[in-house]
């Protein structure tokens, strides 16, 4: 007799992906958009909002490709991975889509890593600048640099909260 399993959490994981990957898009559009005007056309302190524009654009822009590619791959990454677990349950999940959640999983330690040194160095670079009008540019860098990486931090956080909820999800389907 055919056995029905619930691939539901298939579903919810690839939703909860999308719902946060438009959240990260839109982050970054703003705060490419703060880039803008921060460098361009806020005078009052030239040097400290140059300084404050420019980890905003270089972040805001990996925030909004990153946001906008699992966006719009997450509905197809769905359809798939839940069409080939219930066609090969046993087969697709070993050898296809659990090797690729391990691969996801072990790079969110170096996003971590990486997104902790973006605040450390951030309020490192506050602390020693804050009073120091010739670096005033590197203050406002260190500014954004730490808030930035804070949200990285929040966001990568949940997805790998979400992620292992889900790897352990697929390691119960091939030990059924």
């Amino acid at each position: 007799m055919f056995e029905q399993r619930d691939l539901s959490f298939i579903h919810k994981y690839f939703i909860a992906e999308k719902q946060e990957s438009l959240l990260f898009l839109i982050v970054g559009i703003v705060a490419v958009l703060l880039a803008f005007i921060f460098y361009f056309f806020l005078k009052s302190n030239p040097t400290l909002f140059k300084g404050l524009a420019v980890p905003l654009l270089v972040i805001g822009l990996i925030q909004t490709v990153v946001g906008y590619t699992v966006f719009t791959r997450s509905d197809k990454q769905k359809n798939d991975v839940a069409y080939n677990i219930g066609m090969e349950p046993t087969s697709y999940t070993k050898h296809t889509e659990l090797p690729r959640m391990e691969k996801v999983m072990k790079n969110f330690v170096v996003y971590r890593w990486v997104e902790i040194v973006f605040v450390i160095i951030g309020i490192v670079l506050i602390f020693l600048f804050r009073l120091n009008p010739d670096r005033i540019f590197w203050y406002g860098f260190g500014i954004t640099l730490a808030i930035q990486g804070a949200i990285l931090l929040g966001a990568d956080y949940f997805a790998e909260k979400r992620g292992g909820v889900y790897t352990e999800q697929i390691r119960k389907l091939v030990s059924e």
